[in-house]
């Protein structure tokens, strides 16, 4: 394994204990997160299906600016 697998892995470890730790914390204030207008809902008596389209757009942009951010870094 060379040393930019490495920091990769590093990165990808503190990523996951940073998110972690926001929802331990703050769970409670991030419900708006999966019922954003766009979010598509279908329920009817036996089943239930979920579309959550608008946040993973919201998500793949947050994601996308983040790891351009980190690539410019190393």
């Amino acid at each position: 394994m060379n040393q930019s697998t490495a920091k990769y892995i590093i990165l990808a470890g503190i990523a996951i204990v940073v998110i972690g730790t926001i929802f331990y914390f703050f769970g409670d204030k991030l419900k708006w997160i999966g019922n954003l207008p766009g979010d598509i809902k279908i329920e009817n008596e036996n089943t239930k299906v979920y579309f959550p389209i608008t946040t993973m757009i919201l998500v793949s942009i947050i994601g996308s600016i983040l790891l351009n951010l980190v690539r410019r870094m190393l």
